[in-house]
């Protein structure tokens, strides 16, 4: 059994979240979500137009980019632009935090529009794709709530609330948002992306060393069910 965590939370105990809006004055919604010492620039801004597959269907979409700026971790993150050719990994956040978006909004409201999320991590130190995913959505909901978008949209079009969690498993214990330090030396690391409603929306996860019992994954899956439905609450 797991006797403390570095930083003295108890097992099923996220960082505190502090939540700055209106960060970017040229985007219509903006926010720098901080979970712990993790600090993610999340915006929203509504252009006109669609991609190719949705043109003349009078349905709107919403895409998101994820990036690490240089300064995030130690050693400096290289730029991908000096790189000339994308980050897997990037790519690969960048969709999931589309898909956990395009999963609590209403595109039919938009007409053929798009929502542009871009999220730069500022700052790194473990779960920025969680912190990103829920920066994210406080960006949209200010938006919308503060009527800063060109259009009218209605309160519905955003359906429900989103947010992300990592649970990791270390000496048959399941630890709720790990930081770096935990997360280099988990036996098993899971994300966890779920409506305020309590409805899941993706699980990503995997062993490091050996197999993981159902019992623990069912584990995992309820600390993050609390807290995610926590954290959702309690956003400021």
């Amino acid at each position: 059994m797991l006797k403390s965590r570095p930083d003295g939370r108890v097992w099923n105990q996220i960082r505190s979240i502090t939540v700055d809006y209106g960060i970017l004055g040229n985007t219509h919604g903006s926010v720098l979500f901080q979970l712990g010492n993790t600090k993610v620039l999340c915006s929203v801004i509504m252009q006109d137009g669609v991609p190719s597959f949705l043109r003349g269907k009078g349905k709107g979409w919403l895409t998101a980019e994820y990036a690490m700026l240089p300064g995030a971790t130690h050693p400096r993150t290289h730029r991908e632009s000096s790189s000339g050719r994308k980050d897997g990994r990037s790519v690969e956040i960048s969709r999931l935090i589309g898909r956990s978006l395009r999963a609590v909004v209403d595109l039919n409201l938009l007409g053929e529009r798009t929502l542009y999320i871009d999220c730069d991590v500022v700052q790194a130190d473990g779960g920025t794709r969680t912190a990103a995913i829920t920066g994210a959505y406080c960006a949209l909901r200010y938006a919308l709530l503060h009527k800063k978008f060109p259009i009218s949209l209605p309160e519905n079009f955003l359906q429900d609330s989103v947010g992300a969690l990592s649970v990791g498993w270390s000496q048959d214990t399941a630890l709720l948002d790990m930081n770096f330090q935990e997360d280099v030396s988990i036996e098993a690391d899971f994300n966890f992306v779920m409506t305020g409603s309590g409805s899941i929306i993706e699980i990503q996860g995997a062993t490091e060393s050996k197999p993981l019992s159902w019992q623990s994954v069912q584990s995992m899956q309820e600390i993050a069910a609390v807290g995610i439905t926590e954290m959702l609450k309690n956003l400021p």
